[in-house]
C-alpha cells in the first residue's frame, strides 16, 4: 500500500510518500480501506517529534473508507462497509489502509458524504465528551471556546449550544479568523489579546485546546463552580502551574480530557459518541466546515500550515483509492 510515513522528526520536512507494507488486523480489531483522511494539528505535532513514536511511522487520527478485514472475534461489519473510524492510538489514517479498536468504527450514516465522515471523528466526538460527560454542562450555562474557528473550537462551540448553553463566546487570534468565528453561531467572539481586560466571573465552562498564558488568564472569568477544560496545547507552552488554592478559593475546577487515553481504556464508550457525533454532522445539527480537499501527497503543505495556525475548518487528505 501506499502511505504518507514520518520518517525524521523534522516536521513536514520529515514526511515521505512510500510503498509499505499494508497492516493485518489482529483480535478485536478492524482493518479499513482508507478512502479520506482527516488532517489535525496535533498530526503536525507528531512530525516534530510531540510524540516519540518508533519511526518509521504513519499518522492520522480519524479516517473514513471501507471495511477491508475483521481481526478475530470482530463481529457486527461486513467486508465493504462504509464506516468512519478514530485510527486515534495507533494511527494509520495517513495510509491506504489502517487497522484500529472495533470499538472506534462506526457505520457512516446513510447518504453521508465519506469526505464528510472522516474529519468528525476527532473533533465531534472530543467536544461531545468533553462537555457532557467531563464537564457536565447544564442548560443555560455561560460557555467560553479558545481558538473558537479551528476545527476543534468550532465543535465545541455547536455541540455547547446543542447541549442547551445560554450563552457561546468564542476567542480567536486574530481578526482575520474573527468572521470565521461568527459565522459559526457564537454570541460574540473575542481578540485572544483583549483577554486580560475581560470582565471576570462570567462563565461557566471554559474549553482551552490552546494553552499558555491563556490558560491562567481563564481562570479568572470563571464564575463560582466553573470548570476550565484543558484539551490541548497548541501554544507547545508546555505545563501551566495552577495554584491549588486559586481552585479552592475560587470554588472553580480544572479538568483534563484526552480522546487517545480514553479511546485505549474504553473504546465501546468512545465509539458510542462517534456514532451520536456523525448522525449529528450527517443530519445537518452540527456543521464542520471542510474548507479543502487535497491529495494525500500533499500532507506536508497541509501540517506546515496547520502548525503555523494559518488554516480555518478541517482539510480532507484524499487517498488515490478514494
Amino acid at each position: 500500500m501506499k502511505a504518507v510515513q514520518i520518517t525524521s522528526y523534522d516536521g513536514p520536512d520529515g514526511l515521505s510518500y512510500d510503498e509499505i507494507p499494508a497492516p493485518e488486523p489482529g483480535p478485536g480489531q478492524v482493518a479499513l480501506d482508507v478512502e479520506y483522511a482527516g488532517a489535525n494539528y496535533v498530526e503536525a505535532l507528531f512530525a516534530g517529534g510531540f510524540v516519540p513514536n518508533p519511526l518509521p511511522w504513519v499518522p492520522g487520527i480519524e479516517a473514513s473508507g471501507r471495511v477491508r478485514a475483521l481481526g478475530e472475534g470482530v463481529t457486527g461489519f461486513t467486508p465493504g462497509d462504509r464506516v468512519a473510524a478514530l485510527t486515534i492510538n495507533g494511527g494509520g489514517g495517513y495510509g491506504q489502509v489502517a487497522v484500529t479498536h472495533a470499538g472506534l468504527v462506526a457505520p457512516m450514516p446513510a447518504g453521508m458524504d465519506p469526505a464528510l465522515a472522516s474529519v468528525v471523528p476527532s473533533n465531534t466526538t472530543t467536544a461531545l465528551i468533553a462537555l457532557e460527560r467531563i464537564a457536565h454542562l447544564m442548560p443555560g450555562e455561560h460557555v467560553l471556546v479558545h481558538a473558537a474557528a479551528g476545527g476543534l473550537g468550532s465543535q465545541f462551540g455547536q455541540i455547547a449550544r446543542r447541549l442547551g448553553a445560554g450563552r457561546v463566546v468564542g476567542v480567536v487570534g486574530s481578526e482575520a479568523k474573527r468572521q470565521a468565528a461568527l459565522d459559526l453561531g457564537y454570541d460574540e467572539v473575542w481578540l485572544r489579546a483583549d483577554l486580560d481586560s475581560a470582565t471576570q466571573g462570567q462563565f461557566d465552562v471554559i474549553a482551552d485546546p490552546v494553552s499558555g498564558p491563556g490558560r491562567q488568564t481563564s481562570l479568572g472569568l470563571l464564575r463560582l463552580g466553573g470548570r476550565l477544560l484543558a484539551v490541548g496545547d497548541a501554544a507547545q507552552a508546555g505545563d501551566q502551574q495552577i495554584n491549588s488554592n486559586t481552585l479552592w478559593f475560587g470554588g472553580i475546577g480544572v479538568l483534563g480530557f484526552n480522546l487517545g487515553a480514553l479511546s485505549a481504556a474504553e473504546p465501546a464508550l468512545v465509539g458510542t459518541y462517534l456514532r451520536r457525533a456523525l448522525a449529528l454532522v450527517a443530519a445537518g445539527e452540527v456543521a464542520v466546515h471542510v474548507a479543502e480537499r487535497a491529495p494525500i501527497q500533499d500532507a506536508p503543505r497541509v501540517l506546515a500550515a496547520l502548525r503555523e495556525g494559518a488554516t480555518v475548518g478541517k482539510t480532507v487528505l484524499v487517498h488515490e483509492t478514494a
